[in-house]
């Protein structure tokens, strides 16, 4: 992989970006081939779309979209930053939610909302980022919202790279829960309803007590979605909840 052509063509509204057919006015632009792409993907999963598919959709030979892009791997870059892009969180200076608390809360809320959309972007490794700006301009907002609330700027970074990871990975979860869904057509409710035998025939209540008491009370009363809402909520809230801790007298 080309790491320097990757990263041009990632921040191309720089001007850097090399021009692809020479000498003739070029029959697409590269964001139609990105949105193609992407919408090949939510349709059947990123595993499955090709060069040739995408080639097929935009009606051009396959070796024409090498003239914008290297290869899949970088078309996957491009992919991945344009849907975080989508979050079109606020820019420096321009107007956020009041509160650091809100501005994190929106943060979720559009990267939960990304991940649903777009369910392939679960195998997206957050452990080597696509460094675009759709994923910068996420960081900086992140990092804006918990950095003069009081916190050391090493903390401050802490703070911001716990929520980055909790959001993630719950967002990651839920689009795994969509896709799941999307493939085998059932819902993970009716998936749940297909095994009330292993309740009713093999779940032993005095092996599982603290689990029966919380059936029993109510505890798991949820539909599924509802329950992962909650828990997500839950969860981010008392993050907060504890980064407000440090910096309140």
């Amino acid at each position: 992989m080309d790491v320097e052509r990757s990263l041009d063509l990632l921040w191309r509204d720089r001007g850097d970006a090399r021009q692809p057919a020479r000498g003739r006015k070029p029959k697409l632009t590269l964001d139609q081939v990105i949105s193609t792409a992407i919408a090949l993907a939510d349709g059947a999963g990123e595993a499955t779309v090709s060069m040739s598919q995408i080639a097929k959709e935009l009606d051009v030979g396959t070796m024409t979209l090498y003239t914008y892009v290297p290869g899949k791997t970088e078309l996957l870059d491009l992919m991945v930053d344009s849907v975080f892009a989508g979050r079109d969180l606020p820019g420096p200076g321009e107007p956020r939610p009041d509160g650091w608390r809100e501005q994190v809360r929106l943060y979720a809320e559009r990267t939960l909302a990304v991940f649903r959309a777009h369910p392939w972007l679960r195998s997206t490794s957050m452990v080597r980022p696509v460094l675009g700006p759709g994923l910068m301009a996420g960081q900086e907002y992140l990092i804006a919202a918990v950095s003069d609330i009081g916190l050391p700027p090493r903390k401050a970074a802490a703070a911001a790279n716990s929520i980055e990871i909790y959001v993630q990975a719950n967002a990651a979860l839920s689009a795994e829960t969509a896709q799941v869904e999307q493939e085998t057509g059932q819902s993970t409710d009716a998936w749940w309803g297909q095994r009330s035998v292993f309740w009713e025939k093999y779940f032993d209540v005095e092996r599982h007590p603290a689990m029966t008491r919380m059936w029993e009370s109510g505890g798991y009363d949820s539909e599924t979605c509802e329950a992962a809402d909650e828990s997500f909520t839950f969860g981010l809230e008392r993050m907060l909840d504890g980064i407000e801790a440090l910096v309140t007298p």
